[in-house]
């Protein structure tokens, strides 16, 4: 099995955008974790999207939208005309979370459902049926650069125990302090989708960063 890796851009240089995407995307990324932060849900303002519907057509690349907004229910249109193909809401950030993934997975997209370290995991256990994707956040969302907590290893080992009882089709999707060094551990607790962003675009050679963490298992 060779892992998923989803580069963030929040690590990448803006002021050239497309060209960090290109760069990923030849270095052999699987998809492209955008992550969209309000200032209210997190501590921390990024992208809408617009820049999601410039990036479009620029990368082949799969666009895996990470909504930390509040409300998402108010947003998730804009970002599916933008042209999202997976969206990944917080079980903490709606109150109608069966309602919103349906709503998501009827316009024809792939939804997800984000935990942030301190949820557990029994709040997705009824919407197990209609996801495609679980993140797991193994740092308390809202900045990149973070170590990754440790005791998240033992939600991710949970989490695959649960979902190859129920539905061993869902991936799990692992977010925060993801680097070289602790890879192979979180690939092996069950991660299908490592989500990096400083450990590929802060170092001198993205694309090896990438081929070591698809191949971490």
């Amino acid at each position: 099995m060779v892992i998923k890796v989803a580069p963030s851009i929040l690590s990448a240089d803006f002021s050239r955008l497309a060209e960090e995407v290109k760069l990923v995307e030849q270095g052999g990324a699987d998809l492209l974790h955008i992550d969209v932060m309000d200032g209210h849900f997190v501590p921390n303002i990024t992208l809408g999207p617009p820049i999601i519907s410039c990036l479009k057509g620029k990368t082949s690349l799969p666009f895996d939208v990470h909504l930390m907004i509040e409300n998402p229910e108010r947003y998730v249109d804009e970002f599916i005309k933008a042209g999202a193909d997976i969206i990944t809401v917080h079980v903490e950030s709606t109150v109608h979370l069966h309602r919103l993934v349906n709503y998501i997975k009827n316009k024809g997209i792939k939804p997800g459902v984000a935990l942030n370290p301190s949820t557990p995991l029994d709040t997705i256990k009824y919407v197990l049926d209609d996801i495609y994707l679980v993140l797991v956040m193994s740092v308390n969302p809202g900045f990149g650069g973070q170590k990754f907590i440790p005791p998240m290893l033992e939600k991710i080992s949970e989490l695959k125990s649960i979902l190859n009882k129920t539905n061993p089709e869902i991936l799990i999707e692992v977010d925060g302090g993801i680097n070289e060094n602790n890879a192979s551990t979180i690939a092996k607790a069950g991660a299908d989708i490592l989500v990096a962003g400083s450990a590929i675009y802060n170092s001198e050679n993205p694309e090896e960063v990438i081929r070591k963490l698809k191949e971490s298992l």
